[in-house]
């Protein structure tokens, strides 16, 4: 047998404060998560926005110990991994590739290749497809697989999602009870799931999948759970003028504290690692608006981390992936709606479903004439004082 390879696949973050603005300007470079109708816009709006907020964003690093734990933790999960497959002799490297910050997928693609890898898996920590998540990453493989002629002949696998897998259930499962259980009344306490949100448009125009897997997986974790809380699903994280996925986390706490609910045990859908969402947006944040609004009793289920019933569900994705036949990028693409990968040939103007297309429009103009107007020292806001 060849050489085995996995790719675990995930974000990044920073490791350090300095880190928190390239970090930032990698991240809206990427037409993934901001899109825009012309791709020259792409870097100038992602190095303002990264600006303009690594200052508050090395606030918020600073809150949780002054950068981001998701490297080590997903260097501990992959070790873990690797381990639990020997135990069933199944020997394979494990390599780490992050989209945005150190080691980036392309230090990770770079090394399975030194290593000789004959057979790889692709495995994102993403129970969800999301094209901003999973979908950007594949894109990025896609390009790095054309461009080389070595990586043609490394067979490979790519795993879509994995939001049903039992054991990833079971896992979540098991830490939501573990907080009920903390409760002096288990039955009263309210499972609030919040995952990361994404604009509504990438649901309603580009076709992302994201929503209704979380939905689905909200629904698989309460029947494995089998408990009969009631339970609600928000998203968080959202950022810019435009709609994104509702109800809003901050809102629906609100509501459930005016409707009476006291106990509130928040559970993190689409984080399978401790991060900024969690530690500081969740367990600071979204903390002191439910404790105002008076919520007495917030309480997090924590990530799943290296819990072992978790790795051992990577370990089955992972040995599925290898006796299954081999799933391509394209293919990937096909089975998950065929989602619409930005930026698109070309751009259709005019009136479509969505308003937040009009909106980013009008945004994008809005932020030409900012900077033409930064540049040559001259328009509207410095005629007011505003410059």
């Amino acid at each position: 047998m060849g050489r085995v390879g996995v790719l675990l696949l995930n974000l990044g973050g920073p490791d350090k404060l300095e880190d928190v603005q390239p970090f930032l300007y990698n991240l809206f470079s990427d037409p993934e998560i901001i899109r825009l109708p012309f791709s020259w816009l792409q870097k100038p709006l992602a190095w303002f926005i990264s600006t303009r907020r690594s200052k508050t964003s090395q606030e918020n690093y600073r809150k949780i110990g002054g950068g981001s734990p998701l490297r080590q933790i997903t260097e501990a999960q992959g070790e873990a991994l690797r381990e639990q497959l020997a135990q069933i002799g199944e020997e394979a490297n494990i390599y780490v590739g992050m989209r945005y910050w150190h080691p980036y997928t392309e230090e990770a693609i770079a090394q399975i290749v030194n290593d000789g890898i004959d057979e790889l898996v692709i495995l994102p920590l993403y129970p969800q497809f999301s094209i901003s998540t999973s979908g950007s990453s594949y894109r990025l493989l896609e390009k790095i697989w054309q461009e080389n002629s070595k990586l043609q002949q490394v067979k490979y696998s790519v795993i879509a999602s994995w939001y049903k897998q039992p054991g990833y259930l079971q896992a979540m499962a098991e830490l939501i009870a573990q907080e009920l259980d903390q409760l002096e009344n288990p039955d009263e306490g309210h499972i609030f799931f919040s995952a990361h949100g994404v604009p509504k448009s990438y649901v309603e125009e580009a076709g992302d999948p994201y929503q209704q897997e979380i939905e689905e997986c909200t629904y698989l974790i309460m029947q494995t759970l089998n408990r009969s809380n009631p339970h609600t699903l928000a998203y968080q994280s959202r950022v810019g003028p435009v709609e994104w996925l509702q109800p809003y986390t901050e809102e629906a706490i609100e509501e459930l504290a005016q409707e009476g609910v006291n106990n509130l045990v928040v559970v993190p859908i689409s984080f399978v690692s401790e991060h900024i969402e969690t530690l500081e947006e969740i367990d600071i944040e979204y903390r002191e608006i439910a404790e105002e609004a008076g919520i007495t009793n917030f309480r997090r289920v924590p990530a799943l981390n290296v819990h072992p019933v978790f790795i051992q569900a990577l370990a089955d994705l992972t040995v599925d992936a290898l006796k299954s036949p081999s799933i391509s990028f394209a293919q990937v693409n096909q089975m998950k709606k065929k989602v619409k990968i930005y930026p698109p040939e070309r751009w259709e103007w005019g009136i479509t479903t969505s308003a937040e297309i009009w909106n980013g429009r009008v945004a994008m103009l809005g932020f030409l004439a900012l900077m033409i107007e930064i540049l040559t020292g001259h328009g509207l806001f410095h005629a007011v004082g505003l410059l």
